[in-house]
């Protein structure tokens, strides 16, 4: 089967920019499931049920999430109604939502979503690599593909997770940096990999926040109240391939949408 994961969506810019692109890329490639990082969907920070709804709407089937899954307080009263999305495994027992899920596409066949937050420069909380093994048992006795997003800072913790996991789910996909790796590849034993998914927003920024702001709190050291840019946007994202009975990758693809200053000012 073939599964499109976009990376993080950073507000309105970036659910723009999925509605833009999702549907041709549906005609244009052989999808079968859709999944997307939402941590950043409503605002730049957090996801509210609206924009969960919205990115529905627009053909996202099922949603990670990572640091700022918490930063809407209205997603904690509306989380039974988002079965499909997955929000770190490894915050504290009693935490709400799921870290682990399952999802049935269209077809019927079913998808294991793992999220877990990295711990360098991150939120410091239980280990990813522990809460990983803990989970990956009960999803693969449910289906033998299993997607992860690793939603971290480091690219060493990253690569570490890919090396840690490969062989035991298909892919280890990295979020949180907002910019697109060039290093997707199949791991020996399976797995396919890339660091960092990329973002869906505004192209002409520092990782979708405008980028005078961001470049004169560099010059001045001073806060500054973070705004999402406008302009161009960008979509990016992995498509992968993976075998339904073995639950192997069997191909990962880069994908990079970018519009132009001409298309942004029509």
């Amino acid at each position: 089967m073939n599964i499109l994961f976009l990376g993080d969506i950073v507000g309105r810019p970036g659910r723009t920019s999925v509605a833009r692109w999702l549907p041709k890329l549906r005609r244009t490639h052989p999808i079968d499931f859709v999944v997307a990082n939402a941590e950043n969907a409503a605002g730049g920070t957090g996801a509210t049920p609206d924009v969960l709804d919205e990115l529905k709407r627009h053909g996202v089937e099922a949603f990670t999430m990572g640091n700022h899954v918490w930063s809407k307080k209205n997603l904690l009263a509306a989380l039974a109604r988002f079965p499909e999305m997955a929000r770190p495994a490894n915050y504290p027992d009693g935490a709400p939502g799921q870290g682990a899920i399952i999802v049935e596409t269209s077809k019927g066949v079913k998808v294991g979503l793992l999220n877990l937050l990295g711990r360098v420069y991150m939120d410091p909380l239980d280990c990813p690599f522990r809460a990983a093994d803990l989970a990956l048992e009960a999803l693969r006795a449910e289906t033998p593909i299993v997607l992860v997003d690793m939603h971290a800072e480091a690219t060493s913790e990253k690569i570490a997770m890919g090396w840690y996991l490969d062989g035991r789910c298909s892919a280890v996909l990295g979020t949180h940096t907002h910019v697109q790796t060039a290093d997707e590849w199949i791991m020996p034993q399976g797995a396919a990999y890339i660091t960092d998914v990329g973002m869906c927003g505004p192209l002409h920024s520092v990782l979708g926040v405008d980028r005078n702001i961001i470049i004169d709190r560099f010059l001045s050291g001073m806060p500054a109240r973070f705004e999402l840019a406008k302009g161009p946007l960008v979509l990016s994202a992995v498509l992968l391939e993976v075998d339904e009975a073995t639950g192997r990758a069997r191909h990962i693809e880069r994908i990079c949408m970018r519009e132009s200053d001409a298309d942004a000012n029509a």
